[in-house]
């Protein structure tokens, strides 16, 4: 999604400006509007479709009835009449910072500013400050003190409690406390901002709103009577204690994941100074009508027409013909975020409804028969659940496919074939593509089941569009360990069935398999031996994703910390910014100008083994066949 676009954003002019939610007051008074019920602000582009988390929240409010607005990356430097333009809502504000955590959006892995913003027209950088959610709720507050702040999106979800920055390398307290919001919504949360809305449309005062699902919020004192005193509440380590301690952040991380990752979960609490952050368990996962009710809702798919000759906005590129199928994730890797977010029990859409927005797609002015995404956070988890849901409810593993796949696991694939086929199959569609990363371990060792090989050879016979996507992320055993994800040897297996199938098919697809360097556990030897491994498989890589410590995340809680919490042993960490720029240059191993540097290091190291085996004589001078090139 990065890298400048030339392209422009494709709304017809025939499009009436009613069809997207107003951003100014021009558009809200052409509704008849003289004041709005709830605005919200995102440090993104206003992109009408349910890929982005501001455009689904103005929908389901505008669903109740509610006067909805958008404020789009607004001007924090200037007179701020951007904040000023729509005046004080009757409700409340919400902010988010947009579909990306924003230091992710601005900063590379080795803390350098980012060019480009690919939520912003143009791919234009700046249009955003670091952590927006806290910078435009300080703004609102300044300009509006009596008027409800809540905030959501990823950057505030995942920094609801204590969490390590590692931009500024420190521990920050929860984000209520540093913005000064009125509320935390967490996770995806279209029910908990319609029951927020609808209980302040009533007039309840926000301060009373200490017991819905899925919400932080900040108590001065403790007691029942402000939602503190639940009974079987989860105390963490105090902030403070987890400034003084490294190990006390630890194991409130082990603490909020387990009791995250529980069908009925308690409220946690943790204290900070005289304050109590107090964080409400979440709603029981969507069910597939709810699901079904969200995406059938007017989205019009398309950018705002204010950003008519502006540029493409290269995320909407990305996703602009994509069909959503299922939220949430049962991976539960190491370094990942999908699942603090948007949780590990799985919500999906019924086939009904896939297909009626395949046919909302088909429609769109600029389609020309192509599918970009039939997928989700893992393209394979399509109506994927417990079999007995009892044994769910006893369960707080934070994954349901590591180290094995659980017994209790519904993997069947035949849902998802079933849409497969019926896309494919419609009228004026010439391709349906999987751009979503899948989960090989979910069906490879069972393909002595008909279904499950039916499943592979439609995905690489039909859904391929030249490369699949897969991320095995390392070869060795102790860093997979660390990452939670399976042995290698399931991507070779993988890579011989991709193989076997585009034989018999007579296809020349590449299988992209993308690897991570710098994760905790990982040092020089074990890139070294992934850097044999590629070069035996022939596997080339151009560019490589390198390990980013972001909030709420296992991997970032090793990193900081140099613990596992789970078993508090030690584990290794490349901190410092040439650990991390020496373990990436052995994915570049067949560079020249790479080479007497890798050598010299692993002499160093003791491993003059390594270095024969990726630069002997004999291969030095050879041309190997690129396999494949590819970036996280």
């Amino acid at each position: 999604m990065t890298g400048r676009s030339t392209g422009e954003n494709p709304v017809p002019s025939n499009y009436p400006p009613e069809a997207w939610l107003p951003t100014s007051k021009k558009e809200a008074e052409a509704r008849g509007w003289d004041m709005l019920d709830v605005i919200l602000f995102s440090g993104d582009a206003y992109i009408d479709h349910p890929s982005f988390g501001i455009a689904v929240l103005g929908r389901v409010l505008e669903d109740m009835g509610l006067r909805v607005a958008v404020v789009p990356q607004p001007n924090w430097r200037d007179d701020l009449r951007d904040f000023k333009k729509l005046g004080r809502p009757r409700l409340f504000f919400g902010v988010s910072a947009g579909s990306m955590d924003s230091m992710v959006n601005h900063y590379t892995a080795n803390k350098r500013l980012r060019s480009d913003d690919a939520y912003t027209p143009g791919g234009k950088a700046g249009q955003r400050p670091d952590y927006p959610t806290i910078a435009y709720t300080q703004v609102l507050k300044q300009l509006y003190p009596d008027t409800p702040v809540i905030i959501g999106g990823i950057e505030a979800s995942m920094r609801r409690f204590t969490h390590y920055d590692y931009w500024q390398d420190t521990l920050k307290p929860s984000i209520l406390l540093q913005s000064g919001a009125d509320m935390l919504v967490y996770g995806m949360g279209e029910r908990t901002i319609m029951e927020i809305a609808r209980l302040m449309d009533r007039g309840v005062p926000v301060s009373s709103l200490v017991n819905l699902p899925q919400t932080a919020f900040i108590a001065e004192s403790e007691g029942p009577g402000n939602g503190t005193g639940k009974p079987g509440a989860v105390r963490l380590c105090s902030h403070e204690d987890c400034l003084a301690d490294k190990r006390n952040y630890a194991l409130n991380f082990k603490a909020v994941e387990e009791e995250s990752n529980k069908l009925e979960a308690a409220v946690i609490l943790q204290s900070a100074g005289n304050r109590t952050v107090a964080v409400n368990p979440p709603y029981p996962p969507s069910g597939t009508e709810e699901m079904d009710r969200i995406y059938a809702l007017p989205f019009t798919r398309l950018p705002h027409p204010r950003y008519r000759n502006k540029g493409a906005i290269p995320a909407y590129e990305m996703i602009r013909h994509s069909v959503t199928l299922h939220r949430g994730c049962f991976g539960g890797c190491s370094f990942c975020t999908i699942s603090a977010h948007q949780g590990k029990f799985v919500s999906s859409r019924s086939e009904a409804s896939v297909l009626n927005e395949v046919e909302r797609v088909k429609g769109m002015p600029d389609f020309r028969g192509y599918i970009s995404d039939l997928g989700g956070p893992s393209a394979n988890m399509y109506r994927m659940q417990g079999k007995d849901m009892k044994v769910c409810a006893k369960c707080r593993k934070p994954s349901c496919i590591f180290p094995v796949v659980c017994p209790n696991l519904e993997t069947s694939p035949a849902p998802l074939l079933s849409i497969y086929r019926k896309v494919r199959g419609m009228p004026g569609i010439k391709k349906a593509f999987v751009g979503s990363g899948i989960r090989y371990d979910l069906f490879l060792d069972k393909l002595d089941q008909k279904s499950y090989r039916d499943y592979a050879r439609e995905l690489i016979k039909h859904h391929v569009s030249g490369r699949l996507k897969v991320a095995p992320e390392h070869s060795d055993e102790k860093v997979l360990k660390q990452m939670r994800k399976p042995p290698f040897s399931l991507y070779r297996k993988m890579q011989k069935l991709f193989d076997q199938i585009n034989r018999e098919e007579g296809l020349n697809q590449q299988l992209i398999p993308y690897f991570i360097s710098s994760h905790p556990g990982c040092g020089s030897v074990e890139m070294a031996e992934l850097a044999v491994t590629a070069k035996q498989m022939n596997i080339m890589p151009e560019q490589v994703q390198d390990f980013t410590p972001t909030p709420m995340t296992l991997a970032t809680v090793i990193f900081y910390t140099g613990l596992n919490p789970y078993t508090m042993e030690k584990v290794k960490v490349a901190r410092t910014r040439q650990e991390k720029l020496s373990q990436q240059q052995f994915f570049f191993w067949y560079k020249k100008e790479y080479r007497s540097r890798i050598r010299a290091e692993l002499i160093k190291l003791g491993r003059k083994d390594l270095a024969e085996k990726l630069f002997s004589l004999k291969e030095e001078g050879s041309n190997y066949k690129r396999r494949w090139s590819g970036s996280k």
